[in-house]
């Protein structure tokens, strides 16, 4: 299999790349330079917000290209109309935060979607630009797209920082807040699981929307955080505080505590997704632990610092916060 990777060095990108690379796959990395691209890819340099970013790809090609861009859909649909005639197969990783909110628990892929369209440009809100990035691949490919609607995705890698802060917070031991209930259900999907999925669906010839993320229940908010603890060999305590004592305190969830969302309308949208469609395609979720492991093995790697993408704020709750909360007369749970 031939593959065009529109990006391809950071996080799920790369992750969709070292998978294809791993199958003995022919890949192609199309990037900026800003990082290196993984060893055994080809490399074509542009820019696709630059007047002419798109030259490197005149020629050539693919039997599949993924796409995993965040931005205006403009740019995507200028990818998917210039290899419309030679690539068989355009995979756009997008977000299950296309649907329309709030989407109730159990929303399968023919819910709601937000109102979007495949040209716009500028500073475009998160939702709306990945539903007009669908838009966009739909309009040149047809049938030919595939659209992967991911939830939260971690493992290693993660340039996002939430699975990141979690294990470094806990590293650094002592009392760690930890938002309850503890067996509040998370439902996410490891980046390499997605990849994996990614690229066998794409070589099956699946096309349209899929949820792909895993079950929700695959693991609890206890296991997370307990696993942390264990990776790392820490001897932090987590104290497990009720979702109202958190919320009373002023402290943002998925922001200030990653990946968190206390039970209600957020947290069904979140994290009580209908996966049963790509479960039936051949999706596969390792165990938390694994994740866990690998991320903390890479963090480790690395020397520890998170890369942090620059169109992302920076997540996590400041020390002074935990221990004001924490020091407090909060009921535990």
């Amino acid at each position: 299999m031939r593959l065009l990777m529109l990006g391809g060095t950071e996080f799920v990108g790369r992750a969709v790349t070292d998978q294809a690379l791993g199958r003995g796959w022919d890949v192609t990395v199309f990037h900026r330079g800003t990082n290196a691209a993984p060893p055994g890819a080809a490399v074509l340099r542009g820019d696709r917000t630059a007047p002419d970013g798109l030259a490197a790809l005149a020629r050539g090609e693919w039997d599949v290209v993924v796409d995993t861009w965040t931005g205006a859909p403009a740019a995507v649909r200028q990818s998917a109309r210039l290899l419309a005639g030679r690539v068989r197969r355009y995979v756009y990783v997008s977000s299950r935060s296309v649907y329309a909110y709030p989407a109730p628990a159990g929303l399968p892929e023919d819910g709601p979607l937000v109102e979007s369209a495949p040209d716009l440009t500028g500073d475009v809100p998160y939702a709306q630009a990945k539903r007009g990035g669908e838009l966009a691949a739909v309009e040149s490919f047809g049938e030919r797209a595939l659209l992967a609607r991911a939830g939260l995705v971690i493992g290693p890698h993660e340039n996002v920082g939430r699975l990141p802060w979690w294990l470094l917070r806990i590293a650094r031991g002592g009392p760690v807040l930890a938002p309850g209930p503890r067996d509040l259900a998370l439902q996410y999907i490891d980046a390499r699981d997605l990849a994996a999925w990614v690229l066998d669906a794409a070589e099956a010839g699946l096309s349209g929307a899929y949820n792909v993320v895993s079950p929700s229940g695959h693991a609890t908010m206890g296991q997370l955080l307990d696993a942390c603890v264990r990776v790392t060999g820490s001897s932090a305590e987590l104290r497990w505080t009720p979702p109202e004592g958190i919320l009373e305190a002023g402290i943002e969830p998925w922001s200030q505590l990653p990946v968190w969302l206390p039970p209600g309308e957020t947290h069904a949208a979140m994290h009580q997704g209908n996966t049963d469609k790509a479960l039936a395609a051949g999706l596969r979720c390792r165990p938390v632990e694994d994740t866990v492991r690998d991320t903390w093995a890479w963090l480790r790697s690395i020397g520890g610092v998170a890369p942090l993408r620059p169109d992302r704020p920076a997540v996590g709750l400041d020390e002074a916060v935990e221990a004001k909360v924490l020091g407090g007369s909060l009921p535990s749970s």
